[in-house]
C-alpha cells in the first residue's frame, strides 16, 4: 500500500450498538417479567455474585506497572484526576440541588452519583486511539481512575447523599468491603496467576462483564417495577435527565479541551485527557449503586448512569471522529508537501544536470 493511501485510509469505528440493544432488552424484559418471590431472592443472590465476579476481574486485569509508569506524566494525570473528582463532582452538586425542585428524589441523587464515578477503561482508550491519541496515558489515566474509584466513590456518595435520603445502608460500608474491596484485592494478588489466561481468554471476560451488567440491570429494574416505583416517572423527567446529562458532557469536554490548550499539552495528550475527564463507568457505577443504594430506588438512581452511558459513546464516538479527521487532513498535506518539494528537487536537479551537460557540450 501506497504512503499516501495508508494516510487517507480512515480508522473503523468500535460498534457500540449491540451492548445498548441489550440494555433495552434487559429493561423492557424486567418490565414485562419482574423476578418476584423465590425467583427474586435466587436473582439477589446471582446478583451479589456478579458484583463481586466484576470486581474481582477489574482487580485481576489492572496492571501495577501501567499505572506506575502513568504517574510520571503529572500534568495530564493531574487534568484527568481533576475532571473525574473535582469538577464532575462540583457539576453534580450544582444540578442535584436544582433538580430537586422538578425531579423524584431518587434521580437527583442518581445525577449526583454518576459525577462521582471513575472513568471508564475500554471505551477511553478506544476513543483515544482513534482519535490519534497518547493511547499510553489513555491506559494509565483510565486505570488509576478506577483502582482510586474502588475507594473514592464509596467516600465521596457518604460524603454527598448520606444525609438526603438517597437510601444509603449504613451498613453499606461493610457490603462494600464484602462485594468490592476484598474480591478487587483477591483479584490484584492471583493477577500474576491469571494474566496470561485472562488475555488468552478476552472474549469470555468481556462477556462476563458485559452479562453481569445485563443481569444487574434486570434486577435492578425488576425490583423497581415489583415496588410500582415506575409510576413516579414520567417522559417529561426522562427527556429532563437526558438534557442535563447531554448539557453535563458537553461542559466537562469544553473545559478539559479548553485547559488542555491553556497548558500548551500536545495534541496527543490533550486527546488522552478529553477521552479519559469526560467519562463516567456504569459497568463500575450499576454494581457500585447496587450495593451503595439499596431497595426499589436503586433502578431510579442508576437511570441517569444509564442516558449518559450512551451519550457519551456517539458524543465521543464523533469527537474521535472529528480528531482522527484533522490529523488526517495534516498528514495529507505534509504528505502533499513532501511530494511537491521532491518534485521541485527532481526538477531542479534535472535544470542543473541539462544545463550541465550544455556547459561540457560547449
Amino acid at each position: 500500500m501506497r504512503p499516501l493511501e495508508t494516510v487517507m485510509k480512515r480508522p473503523r469505528m468500535p460498534n457500540i450498538d449491540t451492548f445498548l440493544v441489550a440494555l433495552v432488552a434487559a429493561v423492557a424484559l424486567a418490565a414485562i417479567m419482574p423476578a418476584r418471590g423465590a425467583m427474586a431472592v435466587w436473582v439477589g443472590h446471582a446478583v451479589t455474585a456478579a458484583v463481586a465476579l466484576l470486581f474481582f476481574l477489574y482487580g485481576a486485569k489492572l496492571s501495577k506497572e501501567a499505572v506506575l509508569e502513568g504517574m510520571s506524566h503529572w500534568r495530564l494525570q493531574s487534568l484527568v484526576f481533576a475532571s473525574t473528582y473535582v469538577l464532575f463532582p462540583l457539576i453534580g452538586l450544582a444540578m442535584a440541588r436544582a433538580s430537586r425542585l422538578f425531579l423524584p428524589e431518587e434521580l437527583s441523587a442518581g445525577l449526583l452519583f454518576l459525577c462521582l464515578l471513575p472513568s471508564t477503561v475500554q471505551s477511553s482508550i478506544a476513543f483515544t486511539a482513534i482519535a490519534r491519541g497518547n493511547v499510553p496515558a489513555a491506559l494509565c489515566s483510565a486505570s488509576m481512575s478506577n483502582l482510586l474509584g474502588v475507594v473514592l466513590t464509596p467516600a465521596l456518595v457518604a460524603l454527598t447523599l448520606g444525609g438526603h435520603g438517597a437510601g444509603i445502608d449504613p451498613h453499606a460500608l461493610g457490603e462494600i468491603a464484602l462485594q468490592l474491596l476484598l474480591p478487587f484485592a483477591l483479584g490484584q494478588a492471583l493477577r500474576p496467576l491469571l494474566r496470561s489466561a485472562l488475555e488468552d481468554h478476552r472474549a469470555v471476560t468481556a462477556l462476563v462483564d458485559r452479562g453481569s451488567i445485563l443481569l444487574i440491570v434486570y434486577a435492578a429494574f425488576g425490583e423497581g417495577m415489583v415496588a410500582g416505583i415506575w409510576g413516579q416517572i414520567g417522559l417529561r423527567d426522562l427527556l429532563i435527565v437526558l438534557g442535563l446529562d447531554g448539557a453535563m458532557l458537553v461542559a466537562v469536554l469544553a473545559a478539559t479541551t479548553a485547559v488542555c490548550r491553556l497548558l500548551g499539552l500536545g495534541r496527543a495528550d490533550e486527546i488522552a485527557v478529553v477521552f479519559c475527564g469526560s467519562k463516567k463507568s456504569m459497568a463500575g457505577g450499576i454494581p457500585m449503586a447496587n450495593v451503595l443504594f439499596p431497595g426499589p430506588g436503586v433502578a431510579l438512581v442508576v437511570l441517569p448512569l444509564m442516558l449518559f452511558h450512551q451519550t457519551q459513546l456517539f458524543a465521543c464516538a464523533a469527537l474521535a471522529r472529528r480528531y482522527a479527521a484533522r490529523r488526517e487532513d495534516r498528514d495529507i498535506a505534509r504528505a502533499c508537501h513532501a511530494r511537491l518539494a521532491f518534485d521541485a528537487d527532481g526538477i531542479r536537479g534535472a535544470a542543473e544536470l541539462r544545463d550541465g551537460r550544455h556547459r561540457v557540450g560547449r
